[in-house]
């Protein structure tokens, strides 16, 4: 058998609720720690004296007793699991594991046990439940009853508020109230925080972030009161879990946290952390209410009677000794401007981050401390309003996503090796030279292998390729389409004697449109350059190979499938271009051989298919019909706009005819039509002809 014994997904039960961790059994001690809140619960093999195994919700359960009076309590076991851990325990703790039944029959009537910190209700000597009496915040009496009320849980769904017991009437053999022995019995061990005697010392006045306002705090040996002008704190040191001293960016001032759990309360408020804030330069001269000999003997040589110093040493010093915690301070990290934290911001609030040896923390708005085992990944973002920060994206194993904003570029070195260094995933992980020579960071896609867009530059070469072979067949030449337009807007084309003899009657707001549109025929001329018209798919021509990666990737597209049941169409392209990037050289290669062994293969079918002769008549007959339907567009746009010149001056509306033209229009109606033939005679000779430009305009007057 093994020197250890680990177990994953193993239960503890706090104040209602089931929180998971590891449990570890060693020759020397057994260790089980917290996966929420990283609180590491140690007991030293000589120290263990009781081991049951029962049957619980979770399976089974192991329930651990101390020598000084500490019970532990782990669920989560399964039934396989005794036989080894009995084993473990005979050889390395000396101590049986021992089965012990629960009495489930349901019954309320039994007999009430106090054997350290549990109240166990037995049933023909089988436990029905046990309470932790750490658990009960109060207990009172009435005539022949006793109520015991709970902490609450804030991350349980459904609390125990209360239970009552009944006391039958009897008298004790001394004449004691047995209401009175079971209420003392409970007090004796609960968590009720009485402030009886004297306080060990007092700071008066201290700033503090959250909650915020000034305290006064006092110092008693089993808990913190916090005496402010509107609230009041009463906070047992067993709920302090660490400290930390941090120094503040601008050198003069010290964050003192304390992190609880549970949280102190202010209405619907809940705070997981005290923060005081302290100036460098204020000293204080402290002496404790104890006597010398008292205060060695507690404190073992951790503070003396008088002691004297600045003032957040001293009450750093005083909350060490008392809650037996290490206090945690900033490593060797050290910012762009020197300082030990970087300033961000984090919803909405400004504050510092600090990077810890085994985490990170935010002051102070909202405190956030988050421990590199609970951490998934980080992330180096763009930031969202200007180019000279970027974002610093943290992702716990648990889902929640944090994101520090703000921070500036030069920041970006001394955290991104930081990070390296504590050997953190990094969702965007490239190569740093790069991302230090452009902008201090990259898009978080630079380094992935993007399918598509390999897809979209072989199509595109082959496409380019395609079309240079196809320009000899095509007889598409940019020049013509110049040709074209000059015939429609050249300047200096002959005019024709009809338009000669318009030119000479026509009046001078005439001759100026017509001087000015030339001008702008010639400026059009100059924007419009000649574009290659879209080649038309043929429908029998040979169809395109596909690319090296396009070939691999039909081919394992039902593997990738296999391998990875659910998965998306996108993500299947994702892991292929990530599959493809990995490939050898080798398998590489031989892909590729295959790709140009298919593009040989579609030369040839296209040389063939053009010889053949049905690519060439396709194509001339598209071109055909693409130069007769661009014709006939100039054509009807020539046509407009010479009805638009003249048909201004003919037409005339109703509003406008006089009395002697309606009267007459019966008696001329025969004459008019010849005329409107006469006039579309005219207008066809004006299609046909070309605009005079203004050289000859003057000339001709």
């Amino acid at each position: 058998m093994g020197d250890t014994l680990e177990f994953n997904e193993i239960y503890q039960e706090v104040k209602g609720c089931w929180n998971d961790g590891r449990l570890r059994f060693s020759r020397q001690s057994v260790v089980y720690k917290s996966s929420k809140t990283g609180k590491v619960d140690s007991i030293s093999a000589p120290e263990l004296s009781l081991a049951q195994w029962r049957r619980v919700c979770f399976g089974h359960g192991i329930k651990l007793a101390t020598s000084s009076g500490h019970v532990y309590k782990y669920d989560g076991f399964k039934d396989s699991d005794f036989e080894k851990i009995s084993a473990f325990f005979k050889a390395n703790y000396k101590v049986e594991l021992t089965e012990k039944d629960m009495c489930v029959k349901g019954w309320n009537w039994g007999t009430a046990k106090f054997s350290g910190p549990l109240l166990s209700f037995d049933i023909n000597d089988s436990p029905a439940f046990e309470i932790p009496l750490a658990n009960v915040s109060q207990c009172t009496t009435g005539k022949n009853e006793v109520t015991v009320e709970f902490h609450q849980n804030d991350d349980a769904e459904v609390s125990l508020m209360e239970m009552r017991f009944y006391v039958p009437p009897t008298t004790g053999d001394d004449g004691t109230d047995p209401v009175e022995v079971f209420s003392q019995n409970v007090l004796s061990r609960a968590d009720v925080i009485q402030a009886t005697g004297d306080a060990v010392c007092i700071f008066k006045e201290l700033q503090c972030l959250t909650p915020r306002g000034r305290y006064d705090i006092r110092i008693y040996p089993t808990f913190l009161h916090l005496h402010g002008k509107t609230f009041d704190y009463k906070i047992p040191y067993t709920t302090v879990l660490r400290l930390f001293l941090l120094p503040h960016k601008d050198q003069r001032q010290m964050f003192f946290v304390i992190s609880l759990d549970p949280p102190i309360k202010q209405g619907q408020t809940r705070y997981h952390f005290l923060i005081l804030l302290f100036s460098k330069d204020e000293d204080v001269s402290l002496t404790l209410n104890m006597s010398e000999e008292e205060v060695e003997r507690r404190f073992d040589g951790k503070l003396n009677k008088n002691m004297s110093g600045s003032l957040y040493e001293m009450v750093s010093r005083v909350m060490k000794a008392l809650v037996n915690r290490k206090i945690t301070v900033p490593g060797n990290f050290q910012g762009h401007s020197g300082a030990q934290c970087i300033t961000c911001s984090y919803k909405a609030s400004s504050g510092l981050l600090y990077p810890l040896e085994r985490g990170f923390i935010y002051v102070h708005k909202p405190p956030v401390h988050l421990r590199f085992e609970e951490i998934s990944c980080v992330n180096f973002a763009r930031g969202t309003t200007t180019t000279r920060s970027f974002d610093f994206e943290i992702e716990t194993k648990q889902g929640n996503q944090y994101t520090f904003s703000s921070i500036e570029r030069e920041e970006y070195g001394k955290l991104f090796d930081f990070v390296n260094a504590k050997k953190l995933s990094i969702k965007n992980r490239g190569l740093k030279e790069e991302i230090k020579a452009k902008d201090g960071y990259s898009d978080s896609d630079e380094d992935e292998h993007d399918a598509y867009l390999e897809r979209m530059k072989e199509e595109g070469k082959i496409r380019e390729e395609g079309d240079s072979e196809g320009d000899s067949d095509e007889s598409f030449n940019p020049g013509e389409e110049e040709d074209d337009i000059a015939e429609e807007y050249d300047s200096n084309a002959s005019e024709s004697d009809s338009e000669a003899e318009d030119g000479e009657s026509e009046d001078e707001g005439k001759k100026k449109k017509v001087e000015k549109k030339p001008k702008k025929a010639v400026k059009e001329k100059k924007e419009r350059k000649p574009r290659k018209e879209k080649k038309a798919k043929d429908a029998g021509a040979p169809k395109r190979p596909m690319s090296a990666y396009m070939l691999w990737l039909n081919s394992s597209r039902e593997r990738i499938k296999a391998e990875n049941p659910g998965i998306s169409v996108t993500e299947i392209s994702k892991k292929a271009g990530e599959m493809w990037k990995q490939l050898d050289r080798g398998r590489r290669e031989e892909w590729e051989k295959k790709a140009e062994e298919a593009k040989r293969q579609y030369d040839k079918a296209v040389k063939e298919y053009k010889e053949s002769g049905r690519g060439a008549a396709a194509s001339a007959g598209k071109e055909k019909k693409k130069k007769g339907g661009k014709a006939e567009e100039k054509r009807k746009s020539a046509a407009e706009k010479e009805r638009e010149k003249g048909g201004n001056e003919s037409f005339k509306s109703k509003e406008f005819i006089s009395s002697e033209e309606s009267s007459s229009e019966s008696e001329h109606g025969k004459g008019k039509k010849r005329k409107a033939h006469e006039n579309d005679d005219d207008d066809d000779e004006e299609i046909a002809s070309t605009p005079p430009s203004s050289e000859e305009e003057s000339g001709s007057d």
